[in-house]
């Protein structure tokens, strides 16, 4: 079934009628609504061709960080092109660790995206600019299309196509493990870097605003997270240091850049565990999230804030949720 995403605006009752015309459309009765948007059943007037319409409000729809200038002015616009401008965003967030467009006053950063003004950060490669710089372009018709993209020398590097199916073995479907606290069992593996954080997990991870994970799990858990520009191998032998040093049991699972520590004294809900795991951003950015595996969680974060953050400031880049303006690069080209 065909969906056209159009705006209110576009809309014209056919003299008087009932009947409402949005091009080469027809437009009869509403079917469905939702928060953005309504549907109506439709018909293609050059075709007869049944279809659904998908009417947008023209208030702004979806996180107003990644949301192209176009949506912003609420005037209508190209969901497709909208849709690019995102992954521009989407993308520099992979590449950099943080937002490209950020400001605690919305307004400003809404003027941020009305006037495309960023920062790389200085360990984004030219041609990895040169294509954010294209899909950040204010004006839509001049942005780059999908096609362009696909065609893009730097998109195309290393591209391969992935043989990887959802329901591999010894995935159970819930991305929940049921680790020992002193080893790693049934884990085997011979990695030669680490896993890889994809865009949404970075973005509602590091974003603290927008973190939507608790509307996927069922389970909560107490997360810290920090990206660092240090090797993954130099971060594992960090954190056992420190472990060491406070005292902790640890059990390293090198194949799997993991590090799972654990008190040896009793706390009010027994004895502290916490994991500490690595995963690759980009060759020269990783993410480390540390999570309470059992304890306390009161002892749990006091233990984030007096015992980790001092010992990791030597590979710490930005922890979560802090700014780190001061760590950005070039300026991104306004359009």
């Amino acid at each position: 079934m065909e969906i056209e995403q159009l705006a209110d605006e576009d809309c014209h009752i056919n003299n008087g009628a009932r009947k409402i015309l949005l091009g080469k459309y027809e437009m009869g009765r509403l079917i469905g609504q939702g928060t953005f948007a309504k549907v109506y059943r439709g018909r293609n007037l050059a075709t007869q061709e049944n279809v659904a319409i998908k009417v947008l409000h023209k208030d702004q729809c979806g996180t107003p960080a990644y949301v192209a200038p176009e949506v912003l002015r609420k005037k209508g616009y190209d969901g497709a092109k909208a849709d690019t401008w995102s992954c521009g965003v989407i993308l520099f967030v992979l590449l950099s660790g943080h937002l490209p467009f950020r400001n605690e006053n919305p307004m400003r950063m809404y003027v941020k995206i009305l006037k495309a003004e960023y920062k790389f950060p200085p360990w984004i490669s030219r041609d990895a600019e040169r294509l954010i710089s294209k899909l950040l372009v204010v004006d839509p018709e001049k942005r780059i299309t999908i096609p362009e993209i696909r065609a893009n020398s730097w998109f195309r590097k290393g591209l391969t196509q992935s043989n990887a199916s959802p329901n591999d073995p010894g995935d159970d479907g819930n991305g929940a493990g049921s680790e020992d606290p002193e080893e790693f069992p049934g884990r085997t593996g011979s990695k030669h870097s680490p896993p890889f954080f994809n865009a949404f997990e970075l973005i509602s991870s590091m974003s603290s605003g927008f973190d939507l994970s608790s509307l996927f799990e069922t389970r909560r858990r107490r997360n810290s997270m920090f990206t660092s520009k240090c090797p993954a191998s130099t971060i594992l032998t960090t954190l056992k240091s420190v472990a060491n040093k406070l005292n902790f049991r640890v059990a390293v699972s090198d194949a799997e850049f993991k590090v799972k520590l654990q008190g040896k004294e009793e706390g009010r809900k027994g004895k502290l565990a916490v994991t500490a795991e690595v995963f690759e951003v980009a060759s020269e950015l990783v993410v480390v999230e540390l999570s309470k595996c059992s304890g306390d969680t009161f002892e749990y974060t006091k233990f984030c804030e007096e015992e980790v953050r001092p010992a990791l400031k030597d590979i710490v880049w930005s922890w979560q949720g802090d700014d780190i303006d001061s760590h950005e690069g070039q300026v991104g080209p306004s359009n």
